[in-house]
């Protein structure tokens, strides 16, 4: 057992703390639909926020940013591009604005809202809800996944296997300890709703930022101690050109075969495809996902959009602060870290458990697992949150039971809520590793999404039988392109938006427009900018009072600084651990110079509704 009693008591005691946090919230969340999933949009703005980078800081994705930055240094902070982590950003703008001035619960219902209750609608309801769950199912076997390698490092296999009384094959262990926490995951997740959510999620995130404040201290004193760190030429420059050009031989020779089994070397390419992804796909919105759920749960759209902009100010400096560290403790002292699996692999996804064995001490270990485990939960639970708001509310509500009293929407909430676990542990079990379920996640299943989401958004005549084709045209594609093609899923993404676009504007045609009465509803609740003009004219005809100055070229420049802000965000805290003064400084006055824009630009121009 590499944990010591200090350790296992701090662990244990945090993880009751969730759970009472779960129970004292049960009642609350028991009130109605909304306070279950929405927490009766009474929790505050910067709560929220906090959440939801709370969310975003969970195991499997800070394990592949350390194996991130460890391999490719400061380039590493394009490659979370690929979720687009800079369409907070977006939402921070304008979109977390637009979807919540909607007024509705779940994406799926914000369909109704947009399209009506026509045939096409209908179809598009339906498979807003197929894509929903498809993607909370592989965001939960991403993050089960993660768990059980990261826990593997701490409770060795040959000391629980006496204990065990069935055999698991070394191949299945990771699996078979992401089953037990999970177990574990759902009773909290499942009680309370989204109030026990955002607070436990508050808890783990000051948690979490003690930790990430220890970690940098450490690394930066074995830096110092050290010298510098043995890394490839390039390793700590950000910028790059066509190809990665980064050479580990004679360093850490094994990196090289990972460089070429990620698919990164022809990295200008890379980026650009990102990019235009990235952009597209920020777009189009949030995902119907737990980022989805906060957003709906604020109070207003001007709440809204600072719960979206306070996530960037939390989550970064602090996640990267950690992420860092945690690379640069793998460089300094890779030859006395064990990263070979039982399986006899090199897996470079083990280095962050790998330094919080040898270098974190007893208490702040335990402390740090605590924060770590509590993030897969927090992350899980409001995943299973969004999973659940979809079966309840767009299909049992809406086609079973319709009439379901309180007690019954309860029961099965906790029903569903199991089975969705259930399902998304079989496809975790399936699944090769991190960075392969997040590739298709994000590559793939989201490249489905774009077209559809980016139209519904901008275009008035978009109507509901070209968004139920677009996403079918996309997401059929997304399910198969994997086993037909292999490789990097980023680079068959373009032909997936290019099949979904002929489906929504085909489908689109092949009906007739969203009624006028709907589409002016939407307008002037909304507000978007885009091709309108249409409904905006019959709306300021119908409503003199009506009037609408579009705010399109301010939202593009601040989202172009916003990028810029977010980016010194990341760079500020790697140059910190790193004591790499020059660059510090430098992306210290681009912060500086950035926020000061937003203030001005963004901050003092947000809608006081």
């Amino acid at each position: 057992m590499i944990l010591s009693w200090i350790d296992v008591l701090v662990i244990v005691v945090y993880l009751a703390l969730l759970v009472i946090i779960g129970i004292v919230q049960k009642k609350k969340a028991a009130a109605n639909k909304e306070a279950y999933l929405l927490g009766g949009y009474k929790l505050p703005w910067y709560m929220l926020g906090l959440s939801n980078a709370s969310g975003m800081f969970d195991i499997s994705g800070t394990m592949w940013m350390v194996t991130l930055t460890f391999v490719y240094g400061m380039k590493s902070v394009w490659i979370p591009w690929l979720w687009p982590c800079f369409n907070q950003i977006f939402l921070m703008v304008y979109l977390s604005a637009w979807l919540r001035r909607s007024g509705v619960t779940t994406g799926a219902e914000w369909i109704t809202f947009r399209f009506g209750k026509d045939k096409g609608a209908v179809w598009s309801h339906a498979i807003v809800v197929v894509f929903a769950l498809i993607s909370c199912f592989g965001f939960l076997a991403y993050g089960f996944v993660g768990l059980g390698k990261f826990v593997e490092i701490f409770l060795p296999w040959d000391v629980v296997a006496p204990y065990v009384p069935f055999h698991v094959a070394p191949e299945y262990v990771p699996h078979f300890y992401g089953i037990l926490f999970t177990a574990f995951a759902v009773f909290y997740s499942i009680i309370g709703g989204m109030s026990s959510i955002v607070f436990a999620d508050v808890l783990q995130y000051s948690i979490m930022t003690i930790a990430g404040l220890s970690v940098a201290v450490i690394a930066m004193m074995h830096l110092y101690s050290n010298g510098i760190l043995n890394v490839p030429e390039g390793w700590m420059n950000p910028f790059f050109g066509m190809h990665l050009n980064m050479d580990w031989t004679g360093i850490i020779d094994e990196v090289n075969a990972k460089i070429a089994s990620d698919g990164y070397e022809l990295f200008g390419i890379f980026f650009m495809l990102m990019v235009f992804k990235g952009v597209l796909a920020s777009l189009a919105g949030p995902a119907p996902s737990y980022d989805m759920q906060k957003i709906l749960s604020a109070k207003s759209g001007r709440e809204a959009s600072l719960v979206s902009g306070f996530v960037n100010v939390v989550l970064f400096p602090t996640r990267y602060l950690m992420i860092i560290g945690f690379a640069v403790l793998g460089l300094l002292f890779y030859d006395q870290m064990n990263l070979q699996t039982l399986t006899g692999d090199i897996d470079f996804e083990r280095i962050l458990p790998a330094a919080i064995r040898q270098f974190v001490p007893v208490g702040l270990m335990g402390l740090l697992l605590a924060g770590l485990l509590s993030a897969f939960i927090g992350t899980f639970a409001g995943t299973l949150n969004a999973a659940q708001a979809y079966i309840i509310n767009d299909i049992y509500l809406k086609y079973v039971n319709p009439k379901a009293s309180n007690r019954s929407v309860i029961t099965i909430t906790y029903i569903t809520g199991v089975v969705v676990v259930v399902i998304s542990i079989i496809l975790g079990i399936f699944a090769k590793d991190v960075n392969s379920v997040l590739q298709w996640l994000v590559s793939g299943l989201y490249g489905s999404y774009i077209a559809a989401n980016v139209l519904k958004w901008h275009w008035w005549r978009f109507n509901g039988s070209g968004y139920f084709w677009g996403m079918l045209c996309g997401l059929i594609p997304a399910l198969i392109f994997p086993s037909w093609i292999g490789g990097l899923d980023l680079y068959y993404w373009p032909w997936i938006l290019l099949i979904s676009t002929a489906g929504c504007i085909i489908g689109t045609y092949l009906a007739p427009a969203t009624e006028p009465e709907r589409l002016k509803d939407f307008y002037k609740k909304v507000r978007p900018w885009g091709a309108w003009g249409p409904v905006r004219k019959m709306a300021e005809t119908e409503d003199a009072s009506f009037r609408y100055q579009s705010t399109f070229k301010r939202d593009v420049v601040n989202i172009v600084v916003g990028i810029a802000w977010q980016v010194s965000l990341v760079i500020a805290p790697m140059y910190l651990v790193l004591m790499k003064g020059v660059p510090l400084a430098v992306s210290l006055a681009l912060l500086v110079l950035t926020t000061w824009f937003l203030k001005k630009n963004w901050y003092d121009k947000l809608d006081k509704e």
